[in-house]
């Protein structure tokens, strides 16, 4: 199995409903990670990069 077949497995997975749900969720444990080191301050940037990211991962 080469990296392209991993690259495969990786992207169906994520296509998925179930992965889908994953990543928001680590999204959003990120998202708030990032927010509570930095107390908050960079809140607007914090939800952009999330957005972004969402948008090129997972099936949305």
């Amino acid at each position: 199995m080469g990296i392209d077949d991993l690259k495969n497995k990786a992207s169906d997975a994520l296509d998925s409903d179930q992965g889908e749900k994953a990543s928001d969720t680590a999204l959003d444990k990120g998202g708030d990670a990032a927010a509570s080191v930095t107390g908050g301050s960079h809140d607007e940037q914090v939800t952009k990069v999330e957005k972004s990211a969402d948008e090129h991962i997972g099936n949305r």
